[in-house]
């Protein structure tokens, strides 16, 4: 089988776990516990991970056509196939738990995919393709039919059932794949249950009535939520994503729900993201309260005070599991050859290791964010952890670290991050009336000016005419457009005016995209949205619209971005969807909505 594009791929989310689906009806990922556990299906990352493909036998054949759609205001995918027989459509969810609305989606979920069939015209004939691999394809189950017609798959640590409403399942040695016939009108209801192997059994659903409801708790969500901003459809759908990426037990948002899809074919940047990161914390916290989410907002900040915990002489970690481990310590899975055989594939993320120095800032920018419904002064421990990430930013700023972009060769003296230890600053000094006697508001307010002035004087490249990546280089990094975004510098700023229309000349490109760093193999979304937000900020805002819409005509054909975009064949790279690129998607337009974002 050919390796299906990244864009290829639809999502679905139940707020415990995600899966992906491809337009030609395979299932090719899916982690069953939670987002970072071990998948079922990784035919994602490799021919042999294990898949459910569920489509018309003529798929990929002439006179074959493909439509697909959310069903509005949720991440139910409802696929039509028309064929040379007539028409079908493939209805693809997560289920949520029966009776769940709203903010119920994923606390207590089946972990049940549901696939429903329906004719919609003609006779068309159908394949069923089903071959599960545990432990991210380590193992093959044993697959046993059962006398309702269904289908047990047992191994390690994770039972399945696979259920057919009308279909008895038949297995062929390691797989269940058959063909069937579907007139109009007729349906079909598939369901897939998990369950850990030494527990209850795998829930029992209907497959059409769960449907029915999922699709009606998914619905229930959007209702609550009231964006008055440009482009409402846009951000209502990403806020739909960023919702179906958050891990609802705990509140934690992932980064993406895949690991290990590469930002260029044949490297080697293949990173597990299926975790929370400080660092998007703030973004997200932005996002959210931007498209009218308030719970997802608050629940995100309890997660965020509850991981960090008391905060010490050592580095904030940079990234947590999604109920607050700190461990995620990273191995490679040998056995898998890696998506379009682009390995390694990693599972964990040891940038939980690194000092980021930015981590803080991202932090204590949020505690402001909400500082109006914080009361007149903050909790105990939330005065407590502020004082202690102020504390360590005054301590270490002066270090080198590892930069936005993670960077795994040496440390260095990042522009943005010494930028965000401004932030840090600045923001601990106005929350001073609500720390209590132990806020050091002048001393603070001294390490904040010292910190500007070492930026505004080393961080300029005379020669460059520009901001640049770290302090005395003289190599673009996108990472200058954030500071204008967390209001270090006016985008009005000759400087700065200057360092947006380099990296607009010389990271840019007529489709839009922005990279990174010279040499950057694709266009990195998130920044590319930046450069929306600094031109209205410098007073651009037709020009940034057309930017705005220019970057989200890149979004799949059901409106999900993955980390970056190849700008010459607009092919998805990186993991997907990425939650920092709907991110950005919405803080720009709600920029370009009210230019006071903060």
């Amino acid at each position: 089988m050919e390796q299906p594009a990244i864009s290829d791929y639809g999502y679905l989310s139940d707020c415990r776990s995600g899966a992906l689906v491809s337009r030609a009806g395979s299932i090719d990922w899916w982690c069953p516990h939670r987002f970072d556990s071990p998948s079922v299906f990784a035919r994602l990352l490799d021919p042999n991970g294990g898949h459910w493909r569920l489509a018309p036998v003529a798929v990929g054949h002439t006179g074959h056509r493909v439509q697909r759609s959310y069903q509005p205001n949720t991440l139910v995918l409802r696929t039509v196939h028309h064929t040379a027989e007539g028409s079908v459509a493939v209805t693809d969810a997560l289920a949520a738990e029966e009776g769940a609305r709203a903010h119920e989606i994923g606390m207590r979920s089946p972990a049940v995919l549901l696939r429903v069939v329906e004719g919609l015209s003609g006779r068309v004939t159908m394949s069923l393709d089903y071959r599960p691999r545990p432990e991210y394809g380590l193992l093959t189950p044993y697959l046993r039919e059962l006398p309702d017609g269904a289908v047990a798959s047992v191994a390690g640590s994770m039972a399945l059932v696979l259920r057919c409403t009308g279909l008895p399942l038949r297995v062929e040695h390691d797989r269940v794949r058959q063909t069937f016939t579907v007139d109009e009108g007729q349906v079909l209801g598939f369901d897939l249950a998990y369950a850990p192997a030494y527990g209850a059994e795998p829930a029992r659903l209907d497959p059409v009535r769960a449907l029915t409801d999922t699709v009606l708790a998914w619905e229930a969500f959007r209702e609550s939520h009231q964006y008055q901003g440009r482009y409402p459809e846009v951000v209502r759908h990403s806020a739909t994503v960023l919702t179906g990426l958050t891990y609802a037990r705990s509140g934690a948002v992932a980064a993406a729900a895949t690991t290990s899809l590469p930002e260029r074919i044949g490297g080697d940047r293949n990173y597990d993201y299926r975790f929370c990161w400080l660092r998007d914390f703030a973004m997200t916290m932005r996002a959210l309260w931007v498209a009218a989410c308030p719970t997802e907002s608050s629940r995100l900040f309890e997660w965020a005070a509850r991981s960090i915990g008391r905060v010490g002489s050592d580095p904030v970690p940079v990234l947590f599991g999604l109920q607050g481990e700190r461990d995620v310590s990273e191995h490679v899975c040998p056995h898998l050859a890696g998506y379009a055989g682009t390995g390694p594939v990693r599972i964990g993320n040891d940038a939980w290791r690194q000092r980021q120095l930015d981590v803080p800032g991202e932090v204590i920018s949020a505690v402001w964010r909400l500082h109006d419904y914080l009361g007149d002064q903050l909790p105990v421990d939330l005065r407590d952890m502020v004082f202690g990430l102020t504390e360590q930013v005054a301590a270490t700023w002066r270090l080198p670290d590892r930069g936005i972009w993670e960077q795994r060769d040496r440390e260095r003296h990042y522009l943005s991050s010494k930028a965000l230890c401004w932030v840090a600053m600045d923001r601990a000094v106005r929350l001073a009336p609500q720390l209590g006697e132990r806020a050091d508001v002048r001393r603070w307010a001294g390490i904040r000016d010292e910190i500007r002035a070492t930026v505004l004087r080393d961080g300029f490249d005379e020669r460059r005419g520009a901001f640049t990546g770290a302090l005395g280089s003289p190599e673009l990094d996108a990472a200058a457009l954030y500071l204008p975004v967390v209001g270090f510098l006016p985008a009005t700023d000759p400087r700065m005016r200057a360092t947006i229309e380099a990296i607009e000349r010389e990271l840019g490109g007529a489709d839009g995209l922005v990279h990174r760093w010279e040499g950057d193999p694709a266009g990195f979304v998130l920044c590319s949205f930046w450069l929306v937000e600094c031109l209205v900020l410098a007073g651009e805002r037709e020009r940034a619209a057309r930017l705005f819409e220019r970057v989200s005509g890149h979004a799949n054909d059901v409106g999900l971005f993955s980390e970056q975009i190849d700008p010459v064949t607009g092919a998805h790279l990186g993991n997907t969807p990425q939650a920092l690129s709907h991110i950005g998607q919405v803080n720009a337009a709600w920029r370009l909505t009210d230019p006071i974002l903060d």
